[in-house]
């Protein structure tokens, strides 16, 4: 089962009523996995109507005696495009653009797209991964430089998009940072300020994410990531290109407090959160929003965005109807591991109480 849906079963088993609380059984669930990978370090954030509740295991490194906490720092990855994707939101909201534009006009002069894709692409299309632009080659910076491949050059970007004639695969999904990079210029472009800078204005300073960090991420409390083999593996640089596709560093502290933004329903964030849960990309495997992803359970609907770093992998998940959200930071470069564990924990524990507890409820 992969990742997101077990986070999804271990949400849904939280609502149903035992002697426990939520929170219990999620700690009871992670401390399991906690004892069989005392090598793993994992923060967790759980938000249930407004009640905000962490849980922490296991040390910043395998070499530390230094216990992780709900301020630990770690790469967030991916997650930030769900961030990218609602400033997006939030400037469709103040008129500075339209989702639907196409990205032409919004791009800074030194990239033109050619006569082949003008007017094809839309600022849509680049959020939900179906722009059909070619996409970072991955193994190729690994062999320039495999421990910050992430550290590419305005000319690889401009190769990309200067030197596109042909749009592959428009209109079908395939995940991309370099739509994310896009993203990331035309924000610049509409605001006439960084990224980092929009970032920190729009999203940072309102909601007091204090530790939230970008280009400057020196700081003490921070995790060591580890690859799938357990080598050490370093933060990834900030380039201010890649930036808006998956450099910044949080923790849950923060990461809570942005749930509970968008879970509130008030504020400029939790509005542009309206635009990203629309639907821009579905098919029988996935369905896609702006900047995040869905999956729907009966008649309600889960929220997520994973995050998988060289030496991190992460877990960002809200639903709106049964007011919740959860945020999972892990320092190893494992998150099939943790999904498989999860899913062996449900079996052995709460299916079966869940199977009791409906029984019981059919006798009545």
């Amino acid at each position: 089962m992969k990742v997101t849906t077990s986070i999804f079963t271990l949400l849904l088993i939280s609502q149903i009523t035992f002697a426990q609380t939520a929170a219990k059984k999620i700690d009871s669930i992670f401390r399991s996995i906690a004892i069989y990978n005392p090598e793993i370090a994992m923060s967790v954030g759980f938000v249930e109507n407004g009640v905000t509740t962490f849980f922490n295991y296991g040390k910043i490194s395998k070499e530390s005696k230094q216990a992780v906490n709900e301020n630990t720092i770690y790469e967030i990855g991916s997650i930030t495009k769900l961030l990218t994707g609602n400033l997006l939101a939030q400037a469709h909201n103040e008129g500075k653009l339209k989702i639907d534009d196409f990205i032409d006009d919004y791009l800074p002069k030194e990239y033109v797209l050619s006569n082949e894709i003008k007017g094809k692409i839309k600022i849509s299309d680049l959020a939900s991964h179906q722009s059909g632009l070619p996409n970072f080659d991955f193994r190729k910076l690994m062999e320039i430089n495999p421990k910050q491949p992430l550290d590419i050059t305005k000319e690889s970007v401009h190769a990309l998009i200067n030197e596109n004639t042909k749009l592959i695969d428009y209109g079908s999904y395939r995940y991309s940072n370099i739509s994310y990079t896009l993203m990331g210029m035309i924000l610049e472009k509409v605001y006439a300020k960084s990224f980092e800078d929009i970032l920190k204005e729009k999203m940072l300073l309102p909601l007091k994410m204090e530790n939230t960090l970008t280009s400057n991420f020196n700081v003490k409390n921070k995790v060591t990531g580890y690859e799938f083999n357990g080598i050490p593996q370093d933060f990834f640089n900030w380039n201010y290109l890649i930036a808006p596709a998956g450099l910044v560093k949080s923790n849950t502290s923060d990461l809570t407090k942005l749930l509970k933004a968008i879970l509130s329903n008030t504020g400029e964030i939790s509005k542009a959160t309206a635009i990203a849960e629309t639907t821009f990309f579905k098919n029988t495997e996935r369905e896609i929003g702006f900047g995040q992803q869905m999956e729907r359970v009966a008649d309600d609907v889960y929220f997520y965005k994973t995050g998988n770093t060289m030496g991190c992998a992460t877990i960002f998940a809200y639903d709106k109807k049964t007011n919740w959200g959860m945020v999972i930071l892990l320092n190893h470069n494992s998150p099939q591991l943790i999904g498989e564990l999860m899913d062996a924990y449900y079996e052995q524990v709460f299916k079966k109480k869940a199977v009791s507890n409906n029984t019981k409820k059919m006798q009545l």
